[in-house]
């Protein structure tokens, strides 16, 4: 065993040195020093790199099919009264949502921008107890209601009892409403007088829509738009003046739920328009992200970039009609964000190399000016003797 333990002592790479030989001096005690202060903040700068989260970005190609697209949306209109703005929404697959309320809710503002009133979007209650039949009398006691639809109706039997009903009986004919002041239904529900109340102010519009996962598009109108033989037309009210202030600001827009760390491009833009009438459409491309933080939790979601343009009537010869357009399309590259700490391992080696490589350094300039020192002395001594 013991020629073992003496060949193991020939393979140790530290020999010691007995303390007797030390020779200890102040330029070593101050590079010890000034090293011991470079690993001790070397080491917390590795330790706060390993807590804190890295992001692995990866590009990958979306094959899911179908599913659904969720819009969340706020919108403020300064010259858009409540009553006249209307949400409406298609896509390439042919669906069509027209004149959208679920979900939405709108804010009467004044002029300086402060809130008047807030509500869901709709049409109010009745507010004359006998509304006018469609045979041309009042509504009596024990008597089933049924309102004209003012030459609108497709059968004998289609009754039209509330303002919008006869807006939709209109707008299945091709027909625009012209003077509202002659329908019993708006009348009773004080539609009109809404319009006339809500002169001079303007609109925040919010909520959120959920579509086809396919191109389409989604659009702010001053009226309210119906589709008749593959056409879009804007039943435009009497009640309004024929110039149409689209000047808005988005205070929010996102294709999907917030993803940490990313700034949606259209948060917070507004947008002044300076001459009457016209189109402004935002073409967005919207990519598909999934989001995974540190503790497993994933958020399915998108992110988007977009481009702007404003069409002004006199150079569209007054053929389009005025309001805010968002075009949307879906990439079909996927990308996902992956939180993840750094390996343990990956730490360690790096305090090692840190803790290793000062110390190596420190030994090698001690030595250079422990030599450089040791050489001066004897300079020293054979100018003297």
């Amino acid at each position: 065993m013991d020629k073992v333990y003496n060949k193991l002592r020939n393979l140790d790479a530290y020999p010691k040195i007995n303390e007797d030989f030390y020779s200890r001096t102040l330029s070593g005690g101050v590079v010890t020093l000034f090293s011991s202060i470079v690993i001790f903040v070397l080491f917390f700068s590795e330790l706060r790199l390993y807590l804190h989260t890295v992001t692995d970005t990866k590009l990958v190609v979306d094959t899911s099919r179908g599913g659904k697209l969720h819009i969340y949306f706020d919108v403020t209109f300064p010259a858009v009264p409540c009553t006249l703005l209307s949400l409406d929404a298609m896509d390439i697959s042919g669906e069509q949502h027209v004149n959208i309320r679920h979900d939405i809710f709108k804010k009467r503002i004044d002029s300086h921008g402060n809130v008047i009133e807030v509500r869901q979007d709709g049409i109010g209650a009745p507010k004359i107890e006998k509304p006018l039949q469609r045979h041309g009398g009042r509504l009596e006691h024990n008597e089933t209601y049924c309102g004209s639809c003012y030459g609108a109706e497709m059968s004998d039997d289609d009754c039209c009892n509330t303002c919008e009903e006869v807006r939709d009986a209109y707008q299945k004919r091709g027909w625009g409403m012209t003077n509202l002041e002659l329908i019993d239904q708006c009348k009773r529900e004080g539609f009109i007088q809404k319009v006339k109340d809500e002169v001079g102010e303007g609109c925040n519009i919010h909520g959120s829509l959920e579509v086809n996962k396919v191109a389409g598009n989604f659009h702010f109108l001053p009226g309210k738009s119906f589709h008749q033989s593959n056409i879009r037309l804007l039943d435009l009210l009497a009640l309004q003046t024929e110039i149409y202030n689209i000047s808005h600001k988005i205070n929010k827009l996102t294709f999907g739920d917030s993803i940490p760390g990313i700034v949606n491009p259209l948060d917070g833009v507004q947008w002044v328009q300076e001459t009457p009438n016209g189109v402004y459409q935002y073409f967005v491309k919207v990519v598909p992200t999934i989001y995974t933080d540190i503790r497993g939790h994933t958020i399915q979601s998108n992110q988007f970039s977009v481009t702007e343009h404003y069409k002004s009537a006199e150079v569209d010869h007054f053929r389009s009609i005025p309001g805010v357009f968002f075009f949307y399309d879906i990439n079909p590259i996927k990308v996902t964000f992956t939180e993840e700490h750094s390996s343990f391992l990956h730490f360690l080696t790096h305090i090692c190399a840190i803790v290793g490589g000062i110390f190596t350094v420190a030994g090698i300039v001690d030595s250079f000016i422990y030599h450089g020192q040791k050489a001066l002395r004897k300079r020293e001594i054979g100018k003297f003797s």
